[in-house]
C-alpha cells in the first residue's frame, strides 16, 4: 500500500516531480502546511526560511519545466539538524551565546545536499553541546517524540528524527559520535546512518568556527526509508576541497542482492549494558526470521575483544574528544576529579573525568588499543558480512530534564539503571570507526518504535544499507506514528 505523500521516501518524491506529478513549489507548501499543523506540539523544527524556500522551490519548478538537467534529490524538501552551518541562520548548538549569530556560509553536508536538489527549509532541534539522548536548549525548547509526547525523540539529531516520523520534512542530516544518529532513528521509527569515520566532511559542522575533524564524529543522514540513505551517502561523501586535491573516495558496492548471500552475527545484550527485554524481543524475531531465510545467523560469533575494555577506551576517548569546549575552571575540576578518583573505579563519572583531563601520552595508549580492537573487527569480518546490535537499551524514555545527566535513570527490565550505560551501544562501532546503519524492526508493547544497527566493516558503509534496504523491503517498511498519519 503506497504512503501518503508526506510520507514517501525522498527518492519517491523526486521521482513525482522529474515526471511532473507533483510541483516542486507545491511540495515544499504540502510540507509547510503540516509544520504550521502539528511542529507546535513537537518543536521539532526550530528555525525556517520560508520565504528563501519558496523562490528556490519556485526556481526548481522552471527548471523542471525547461527540461534542465535535475539532480538526484531535485525539488525534496529538507530540513537539517541545527548544529550544521546554513548561510542565514544561526548554528548555536544549543547555546544562547550563539542564537544571534548568523552564519555566512553552508557546511559542506548542506551545500552538497542543495546542489543535489534539495529545498532546504529549516532547521532541527538539538540539546546542549548535541551531548544527549533527549532534544532540549535553553535557546529553541524541548522537543517531543511523535509515537509519544511525553517521550524523547533522541538525541542529538532528535529534531531530525521527530520531523521525519511525523511527515514534517522529506531527508534530514544528522550526526553522531555517541548514537546521534541511531538513537533518534530508533525512537522514531525511521532510518539513520553512521558512516566510516572520515568519509563525510565534517567542515561547517562545528560550533563557533571550528574547522579540524573529531575524533569518532561523523556527520551522516536519516530517512524515511533505506534508498534514501544510500542516494544521501552518494551525495554527501567524499573530501572536503584541500584534501580533493590528494584523494578521492571510492567506497565499494555491496554485490549482495538477497537476504541469504549474508552472514551475520547477532547480539541481543551484554553484561555492561543490559538491554530490554522488549529490545531484545524484537532483535530475537529479526534474527528468526533471517535464519528462515536461510541467512546464516550466529549468535555466538564475536570479535575477539573484551566489551568492558571497548567500553573504557570509548568512553574515555569520546570524552577527550568534546574535552576542548571545557572552560579553564571545567578542566582543572576534572583533574582533581580524576586525581581523587580510586583506579577501580569505572563509573560514568570516572571514566568522564579520566577523558576530560586526558594526558597525551594517555590519549595514545589508548587509541593503540582502539586499533588494536579495530583488527580484530576486520578479523571477524574475514567470516562474517555483518553484526546486528541494539541501537540502546530501550525505546524512547519519557523527558527527564533534571539535574545532570549522568545522574538520570532509566528503567531497563523493571530496575533503574543509569542512562548513560546504554552510550556503550553507540561505542559499540564508532570507536573502532564502523559503519552502522539503524533500522526499525518492530514496536514495545506500548506501541514505541524498536530499531536494529546494522554494523559492517570500515568502509561497508553500501553493505549495511544494502542489508537495510532489504529488511525494508522485506520485513517492515516504514510506518506513520499514528497521531500524524
Amino acid at each position: 500500500m503506497s504512503l501518503a505523500l508526506p510520507f514517501q521516501t525522498a527518492k519517491q518524491l523526486a521521482a513525482a516531480v522529474r515526471k511532473k506529478k507533483v510541483g516542486c513549489l507545491e511540495l515544499l507548501d504540502l510540507y509547510l502546511k503540516r509544520v504550521e499543523t502539528h511542529n507546535p506540539q513537537l518543536n521539532a523544527i526550530i528555525a525556517t526560511d520560508i520565504e528563501g524556500a519558496r523562490k528556490r522551490a519556485k526556481a526548481a519548478d522552471r527548471a523542471v519545466k525547461d527540461g534542465k538537467k535535475l539532480g538526484p534529490l531535485h525539488g525534496v524538501p529538507m530540513t537539517i539538524k541545527e548544529s550544521y552551518d546554513v548561510a542565514g541562520f544561526p548554528t548555536t548548538w544549543g547555546h544562547p551565546a550563539f542564537k544571534d549569530k548568523i552564519v555566512t556560509k553552508n557546511s559542506a553536508v548542506a551545500q552538497r545536499m542543495i546542489d543535489a536538489g534539495v529545498t532546504l527549509f529549516g532547521k532541527t532541534n538539538v540539546p546542549l553541546n548535541l551531548a544527549d539522548w533527549q532534544s532540549y536548549n535553553e535557546v529553541y525548547g524541548s522537543t517531543s517524540n511523535p509515537w509519544d509526547l511525553s517521550r524523547t525523540p533522541g538525541g542529538s539529531s532528535g529534531g531530525s528524527g521527530a520531523a521525519l516520523a511525523a511527515g514534517l520534512t522529506a531527508i534530514e542530516a544528522g550526526s553522531d559520535i555517541g548514537g546521534s544518529i541511531r538513537n533518534p532513528a530508533s525512537y522514531n521509527g525511521v532510518w539513520g546512518h553512521k558512516p566510516t569515520w572520515g568519509v563525510v566532511s565534517t567542515r561547517g559542522h562545528a560550533l563557533n568556527g571550528r574547522i579540524a575533524q573529531a575524533d569518532i564524529s561523523v556527520c551522516g543522514p536519516l530517512a524515511r526509508g533505506a534508498q534514501d540513505l544510500e542516494i544521501a551517502m552518494d551525495v554527501m561523501a567524499g573530501p572536503d576541497d584541500i584534501d580533493g586535491r590528494g584523494w578521492t573516495l571510492t567506497l565499494p558496492r555491496s554485490k549482495k542482492k538477497k537476504l541469504r548471500d549474508f552472514k551475520v552475527g547477532v547480539i541481543l545484550t551484554d553484561r555492561n549494558a543490559e538491554v530490554d527485554h522488549s529490545v531484545q524481543a524484537e532483535i530475537q524475531k529479526l534474527a528468526d526470521f533471517l535464519g528462515k531465510q536461510k541467512v546464516k545467523v550466529s549468535d555466538t560469533a564475536r570479535p575477539a575483544i573484551d566489551t568492558a575494555e571497548m567500553n573504557d577506551v570509548y568512553v574515555r576517548l569520546l570524552r577527550a574528544t568534546t574535552s576542548g569546549r571545557q572552560t579553564d575552571a571545567e578542566f582543572q575540576a576534572a583533574q582533581r576529579d580524576a586525581a581523587a578518583l580510586p583506579d577501580d573505579d569505572m563509573s560514568y563519572f570516572a571514566q568522564m573525568q579520566r577523558g576530560n583531563s586526558l594526558s597525551h601520552r594517555t590519549w595514545t595508549q589508548l587509541n593503540e588499543k582502539r586499533h588494536q580492537m579495530r583488527l580484530a573487527w576486520d578479523a571477524f569480518f574475514e567470516e562474517y558480512d555483518l553484526m546486528i546490535a541494539p541501537v540502546a537499551q530501550t525505546a524512547a524514555f519519557p523527558h527527564d530534564q533534571q539535574g545532570l545527566r549522568h545522574l538520570r535513570a532509566i528503567v531497563v527490565n523493571n530496575r533503574k539503571v543509569p542512562v548513560v550505560d546504554q552510550i556503550f551501544w553507540a561505542g559499540y562501532a564508532s570507536i573502532t570507526l564502523l559503519p552502522a546503519t539503524a533500522a526499525p524492526i518492530g514496536e514495545s508493547d506500548d506501541g514505541l518504535p524498536i530499531g536494529v544497527q546494522i554494523i559492517g566493516p570500515q568502509y561497508g558503509d553500501y553493505s549495511t544499507i544494502a542489508f537495510a534496504k532489504l529488511l525494508e523491503k522485506e520485513y517492515r517498511a516504514f510506518q506513520p506514528p499514528p497521531a500524524y498519519a
